[in-house]
């Protein structure tokens, strides 16, 4: 018997759902706006909460802290290792430049084609076994069916290829050279990872935002996103678009204000802009070949525009802090997982150590 079946969620439109729940995790994120500090409640957050029984049969990935075998057998250890995925230094000039780096090659083809095979069991009329694992969940955030955006956080304890992919050297290298500023090289921690998933001919948007924003929660900003394009990405099926320089855009050193949680006002940050940074409001939109990853500072403000093409863009997102972050209040910092406590340091079962200049000999 289905899970879906036995929640009454299942439909055979199965345009739209978010499944809500009463929780201690807090959605709220602080910034400043217009000059005074302001709280902002993520409702669409709150709407994709999950609350489903897991079965004892299911396996919770999350309690491996290494390579299940799935896409990688190991973790880095060797000179050999940093060598071959280490940023240039024409790369790290790029990130300080910009906020962002593009055309990592993270994947292969048939890691791809696994990873979306993966993933397409999310994408059914039936929900996956694992559902109930996920941290949140909306088979389409923007709520219009003709801008539909598929969208979750929580994938790596269900699939064992994205619970393998947060441990990939190709991304977990080059994180601990810029993950801490005036750093070298520091260890890298997990935090959480996303899917985005644009349809063919009626993919929604994902407004411009910084990711900080979303993380306030965690302190201090020592973070890291991580896109990798799972479909060849170009400005025609919605790829990932920047504002080069926009990671030096902040509010006393908060971050700009969310301005749009169903992602569907591609401009709404321009409202929190200042004259200067409306200015400089230059959009670069990345052209990506399958397994190619752009990495990007907590403040790099990006966003996608729709999809109208025949073709189907799907990303895979991981989410990294530097070792050492700690939680800044006393919620839960993803739903379905534990408080620590405020001033705590972020580690254990959740939060693994994916990669530590430690272990290359």
């Amino acid at each position: 018997k289905s899970m879906a079946r036995s929640i009454g969620l299942l439909s055979t439109t199965r345009q739209c759902y978010s499944v809500s729940r009463l929780s201690k995790v807090s959605y709220r994120s602080l910034s400043w706006c217009h000059g005074h500090r302001e709280e902002y409640v993520n409702r669409a957050a709150e709407q994709g909460a999950v609350n489903i029984p897991v079965g004892n049969d299911v396996t919770d990935y999350s309690q491996y802290h290494e390579p299940v075998g799935s896409l990688l057998s190991s973790l880095p250890s060797s000179q050999a290792d940093w060598n071959r995925f280490k940023l240039s230094d024409q790369q790290l000039q790029s990130y300080n430049d910009d906020g962002y780096i593009s055309g990592i090659q993270v994947l292969t083809e048939d890691e791809c084609d696994m990873l979306i095979e993966q993933l397409s069991a999310f994408q059914q009329d039936t929900l996956h076994p694992g559902h109930g694992l996920f941290h949140e969940f909306h088979s389409n955030q923007s709520g219009d069916p003709n801008n539909a955006l598929m969208h979750c956080l929580g994938h790596w304890r269900i699939q064992p290829g994205f619970h393998d992919l947060i441990f990939h050297p190709a991304i977990t290298i080059p994180a601990s050279q810029v993950i801490q500023p005036n750093t070298s090289v520091t260890p890298v921690r997990f935090w959480h990872d996303q899917l985005f998933c644009k349809p063919a001919d009626h993919g929604g948007n994902v407004a411009y935002h910084q990711d900080y924003s979303y993380w306030t929660r965690t302190t201090p900003m020592q973070h890291l996103t991580i896109h990798i394009a799972l479909d060849a990405q170009d400005p025609e099926n919605g790829s990932i678009t920047y504002l080069p320089g926009s990671h030096r855009w902040h509010r006393n050193g908060m971050p700009l204000p969310i301005t749009a949680d169903d992602f569907a006002d591609m401009d709404s940050i321009k409202a929190v802009l200042t004259a200067d940074e409306l200015a400089a409001f230059n959009p670069v939109s990345m052209t990506l070949q399958r397994g190619q990853a752009v990495i990007h500072h907590p403040l790099s403000v990006h966003g996608s525009y729709g999809n109208r093409s025949p073709r189907p863009r799907r990303a895979a997102v991981v989410n990294y802090f530097a070792d050492g972050t700690v939680a800044a209040e006393d919620s839960e910092l993803l739903a379905g997982v534990p408080s620590l406590g405020q001033g705590v340091k972020l580690e254990g079962r959740f939060f693994p150590i994916v990669f530590d200049p430690a272990w290359i000999k």
